[in-house]
């Protein structure tokens, strides 16, 4: 099982990430696209990275906006895994 971070290293990483912010044991991102088959569309680059890593994001659809969320449920907070997927998530368009 990953480790959980400790509160400082949740906050060096987020330095990381802008776009993210921590949300107690997550850290979540807001994507706008122009409507929603542009929304599924980043979803769906989504799928191929997360298997990879084994590490799956908890998504929102609503019309034209994807909320991501990250954490690790069996570890039950934040680890290294959150924010390595969340680097990968940033790089998609």
């Amino acid at each position: 099982m990953a480790e959980l971070l400790s509160a400082t290293e949740i906050q060096q990483m987020a330095t990381q990430i802008p776009q993210w912010s921590v949300e107690g044991k997550t850290i979540k991102c807001v994507k706008t696209f122009k409507g929603f088959v542009e929304a599924v569309a980043f979803v769906n680059q989504l799928v191929e990275p997360a298997e990879a890593a084994g590490h799956h994001p908890d998504l929102e659809i609503s019309y034209n906006k994807v909320t991501i969320t990250l954490t690790t449920h069996d570890a039950g907070g934040l680890t290294k895994n959150d924010f390595a997927m969340a680097e990968k998530i940033s790089s998609l368009s």
